[in-house]
């Protein structure tokens, strides 16, 4: 006698197994859309474009006027490089890399996120007291809200701006730098073209090329430039030229540098002065080219320096561009409206509210509140400053 037709003996369904998620130190996968992600140094930074950078993409970075907090924004995601045994590679035209890597900021070992996970670990089967249970509900109750139950796993590092990473962490990473003004007899053609031909020499021999098959462990590379396309790099003559083929030789480096990273464990971080670009379009096309892109708009010698409005901040946060990588729809943070403050010993990123209270005797010169924030007026959302980082 035949079988069923809805048996299980011939049936052609079966259950589909997931597969294996690589095992790299300092990454994990993504809950969105299982791309395997790495943290950029700053844990409101990798909330914000959707949980850190994706392996295999480029974020770019538009530098403010001064370049000052652009660089500490790569600085930082250095430093992450260096705590998780992260291979790297650093090219810059104007400053020395060397004197980048000697001033990346120190970790802080004893972060509260870190003891609390350390205290469950070590009393784990223990039994307390009520008072006892008391004070541990207590010191619980400071940690941020969107982190408040401690675990093990630990994605992402704190540092202290206001001490150097010690030397002895720097030299057990490997480190590739390239800086431009060194003149090498080997080394021919643009400078562009030497810079992509030292990432894939570096992509290539270190074993970071997931089109090969690799007999040693995996590891993931980090790529920092500094200061991509100033006029260092010979761009004063695509700058002063009003043409279509305006900033064609930095789009062509983009484009391939994207092509080599899509197949390979390597991350790229670019900081960009793009005010010093006459031409949108440019601008616009540039930010195509990139994954991820994010703009840095510094108080520093402007106007809204002196506004009441801004006074709590540095400068905004712009989000040019996110990513949308193996899904349709990309991750869309609750709100656009940021800023960045940097404190002495750490930047962060927040909500961008206005004070409770502005003084009646404002002057009306000053800079009006922008457009995006304009419509948080009449909702009442007015208030203290929301933080996004720890």
């Amino acid at each position: 006698m035949a079988a069923p037709s809805g048996s299980a003996t011939n049936t052609s369904f079966q259950k589909k197994s997931r597969g294996k998620v690589a095992q790299l130190p300092g990454a994990r996968p993504s809950l969105q859309n299982g791309q395997l992600l790495i943290s950029t140094g700053v844990p409101s930074l990798d909330f914000v474009v959707g949980g850190g950078l994706a392996v295999g993409s480029v974020l770019l970075i538009e530098a403010d006027t001064y370049g000052h907090y652009a660089q500490l924004l790569l600085r930082y995601f250095l430093a992450e490089g260096v705590m998780n045994g992260h291979a790297m590679f650093l090219g810059s035209a104007d400053e020395r890399p060397q004197t980048i890597l000697k001033n990346l900021p120190c970790p802080v070992e004893d972060d509260p996120i870190k003891k609390a996970a350390q205290t469950i670990k070590n009393n784990e089967g223990a039994t307390y007291s009520s008072e006892d249970r008391m004070k541990i509900a207590w010191r619980y109750e400071h940690l941020p809200k969107h982190q408040s139950t401690p675990s093990t796993h630990r994605f992402g590092h704190f540092y202290d701006l206001s001490k150097p990473m010690p030397t002895e962490r720097l030299s057990d990473v490997p480190c590739q730098c390239f800086h431009l003004q060194e003149k090498n007899s080997s080394h021919r053609g643009s400078p562009y073209q030497r810079l992509f031909q030292q990432i894939e020499k570096q992509v290539m021999e270190g074993g970071f090329n997931l089109l090969e098959r690799q007999t040693k462990d995996r590891n993931i590379l980090r790529i920092a430039i500094d200061s991509l396309g100033s006029p260092l790099w010979g761009e004063e003559q695509a700058v002063n030229q009003h043409d279509r083929h305006q900033g064609a030789e930095l789009c062509q480096f983009l484009h391939a540098l994207r092509a080599l990273l899509r197949n390979s464990l390597a991350v790229c971080v670019v900081t960009m002065p793009t005010h010093l670009f006459p031409d949108a379009a440019v601008v616009r096309r540039i930010q195509r080219m990139c994954d991820t892109a994010i703009g840095l708009e510094s108080f520093a010698g402007a106007e809204k320096e002196k506004n009441p409005v801004f006074k709590e901040y540095h400068g905004l946060f712009h989000i040019r561009q996110l990513p949308r990588l193996n899904s349709l729809c990309g991750h869309m943070p609750d709100t656009m409206d940021l800023a960045f403050k940097l404190k002495r010993k750490k930047l962060t990123i927040e909500k961008l509210h206005l004070p409770p209270e502005l003084p009646e005797t404002m002057s009306r010169t000053q800079d009006p509140v922008p457009s995006a924030i304009a419509p948080s007026i009449g909702c009442g959302s007015v208030g203290g400053t929301s933080k996004l980082d720890f």
